[in-house]
């Protein structure tokens, strides 16, 4: 019993002999007696079970407990392979991989060629695991040889990695081809004006002047969106300490944002009681007129716009801008806040719109530690919301 050996030939001996003793006329209860303390000895003269081997690690002698608590707590996903039999999991390789991978061979439990490959290499070395976990995963897994018998398998998120080097090719493929269009069309234009030179009507020379001019005035403005995302983004992690009064800052960057043309769409429903928060005045503006832009925008000409500034739940600043318009369809409201992104690229072109609003907008929100929503039903129009953290301090 506990792992020791049991002498079932001896027992079998003893039972035999206590019948001879019954059938030889010994008392019952002394044959009872003798049968008990014949067999009680074969446990009592046993010797105790071997302990467990302990492994050689590199000239260490750890065992497979101690090997356990030492990975446990590890940051990164770590198996310990007997030869390919996972015998120790730590904490995090079981909450990716699961718990179920203990004692399975570590082929069967990674499933993946390239995992698969790594593993049947007698020398270990190391591999890109790509759909690990889920279909966009991307691991760098590594196999240690321990000695001839144990392995330790590493494992390395790099998704995260991965994703922001193709965020990062697309934005740059995304912005020379926003660059590359209004610049065909100026050089276009351009040529045909200093090929056709006195010749060309002056009709339609001044259609090609109005046309350049739009479209420089297109590509300015999507330069100085580029630069403005950069500087946000370049500021993301540092929290602006100034305390502003955000009811008078809304106000004034509403106005400025909706111009004198559009003014009489415009309607501010704005907080009395100061409302302070921590930021950056320059990109509070530049938030506030970025949405009051769009929402004139695309919103209905014969419909106004809402600027509605309160002080909500949680020691929370709420800004809401609502327009009533076309709205948005559900399928587009997660992507907004991306670069480039547009529901309509051509309407938005045509407005002036650069594709770089929202996520200037985004950007902004979070360094402000601030809270983003946007809401939309067809028919009925948008609703923005931006929640800042209000302060106790005096405005400066």
């Amino acid at each position: 019993m506990d792992g020791r050996f049991t002498p079932i030939a001896g027992i079998v001996i003893a039972v035999s002999c206590s019948i001879a003793l019954l059938f030889a006329g010994v008392d019952l209860w002394l044959t009872a007696v003798v049968l008990i303390v014949w067999i009680a000895t074969f446990w009592i003269s046993a010797p105790p079970p071997p302990p467990a081997a302990p492994a050689q690690f590199e000239g260490l002698t750890i065992t497979r407990s101690g090997m356990r608590d030492l990975v446990e707590n590890s940051g990164l996903p770590i198996l310990l392979l007997d030869n390919n039999r996972i015998i120790v999991a730590n904490a995090q390789a079981r909450e990716e991989i699961g718990r179920h991978v203990i004692g399975q061979d570590a082929r069967v439990a990674l499933r993946h060629p390239a995992a698969i490959d790594l593993l049947s290499r007698p020398e270990g070395g190391s591999a890109t695991v790509q759909g690990l976990t889920g279909p966009k995963s991307n691991w760098q897994m590594s196999r240690q040889r321990i000695d001839d018998r144990y392995s330790l398998v590493e494992l390395i998120n790099r998704t995260t990695e991965a994703d922001i080097s193709r965020a990062h090719t697309d934005f740059v493929a995304n912005a020379s081809h926003e660059l590359r269009t209004p610049l065909a069309s100026i050089i276009g234009y351009m040529e045909t004006l200093e090929e056709e030179g006195a010749d060309i009507e002056p009709k339609q020379a001044q259609k090609f002047y109005s046309t350049v001019l739009r479209e420089s005035r297109r590509l300015k403005s999507l330069i100085d969106d580029l630069m403005s995302l950069s500087r946000v983004e370049a500021e993301k992690h540092d929290q602006p300490r100034k305390v502003l009064e955000l009811q008078k800052l809304v106000a004034q960057a509403a106005k400025d944002g909706t111009g004198p043309d559009r003014i009489a769409r415009l309607e501010m429903d704005i907080a009395a009681s100061n409302i302070p928060v921590r930021g950056d005045r320059n990109q509070l503006e530049q938030l506030v007129r970025n949405l009051v832009d769009n929402a004139l925008k695309y919103g209905d000409a014969d419909q106004s716009v809402t600027v509605d500034l309160t002080q909500g739940e949680r020691q929370m600043a709420v800004l809401r801008i609502v327009d009533r318009g076309e709205g948005i369809a559900a399928e587009h409201l997660p992507y907004l806040t991306r670069r480039f992104y547009r529901t309509d690229p051509g309407r938005s072109r045509a407005e002036g719109g650069t594709g770089l609003g929202l996520a200037i907008v985004k950007h902004i929100v979070e360094r402000h530690r601030g809270r983003l929503d946007i809401d939309s039903e067809i028919g009925v129009g948008t609703t923005v919301t931006v929640r800042l953290p209000i302060v106790s301090e005096t405005p400066q």
